[in-house]
């Protein structure tokens, strides 16, 4: 359910995801192939002159209406707001827009009367655009992404799958494994990574057949580190010992 994002219009430099028209048929087809689950992804950009309240709006509207027809139809929603972490904007500038998309999402939540204990969040964690010249610890990250999320996400949401946006590998281990270190979290928080855990398998493949198997051993080596981050059991030390 993860449908291209396209121009908003009257909205310079801002997108919305597509795809309601048709949904519910669409839905009816996929449980009847087996599916249990779907996702809709929303993108957030950042930069002095964005996110616009029509953007946040218009895409938080699309994720209420997204989930409500999931649950409408019997298939659990991963609701995706991503704010991309792609510009030169610090760690504070992240925790408000963040804040600002969450709170917008949920109350769109509430008004299309979907049950928050039927549902998953995929949010972005709290970081640094990629070219800020302002870095923050990995203890930093996790305390302003848990307080993002208490401030903002409802005790009754059974669970949270980071995304891990851009960040390599070890950080969004790093970072998820820190935030499972913090006590008394309402929510299962666990990874539905895609980059940080497929460009390590996708170096090592190459597209050559010889590496299949140290493609694999890749993969399970960053999933096996990503499983005990979920546990607030991973070291870093465990990366260079694999390595």
């Amino acid at each position: 359910m993860d449908r291209s994002a396209k121009p908003l219009s009257l909205c310079p430099g801002e997108v919305i995801t597509e795809g309601l028209d048709g949904l519910r048929e669409r839905l009816v087809e996929y449980r009847s192939l087996g599916a249990k689950f779907a996702k809709w992804r929303a993108v957030i950009d950042i930069s002095p002159a964005i996110p616009s309240y029509t953007c946040i709006r218009a895409n938080a509207h699309a994720l209420g209406r997204y989930a409500a027809l999931c649950q409408d139809e019997g298939i659990v929603p991963i609701v995706e707001p991503e704010v991309l972490m792609d510009g030169g904007h610090d760690i504070d500038r992240c925790y408000s827009v963040t804040e600002w998309v969450l709170k917008t999402v949920f109350e769109e939540l509430y008004y299309q009367r979907v049950a928050l204990e039927g549902m998953v969040l995929k949010p972005n964690m709290v970081v640094p655009g990629m070219k800020s010249s302002k870095r923050a610890s990995v203890e930093q990250v996790a305390d302003m992404t848990v307080r993002v999320l208490r401030a903002c996400v409802p005790s009754a949401v059974p669970g949270i799958a980071f995304l891990s946006g851009g960040q390599s590998d070890e950080e969004a281990t790093a970072h998820l494994d820190a935030i499972n270190r913090i006590d008394d979290l309402p929510w299962k928080v666990t990874f539905s990574y895609g980059r940080a855990l497929q460009a390590a398998p996708q170096n090592a493949w190459s597209g050559k057949s010889e590496n299949v198997a140290a493609a694999q051993r890749a993969f399970s080596h960053r999933a096996h580190m990503n499983g005990l981050a979920t546990l607030g059991q991973w070291k870093a030390d465990m990366e260079k010992k694999a390595a």
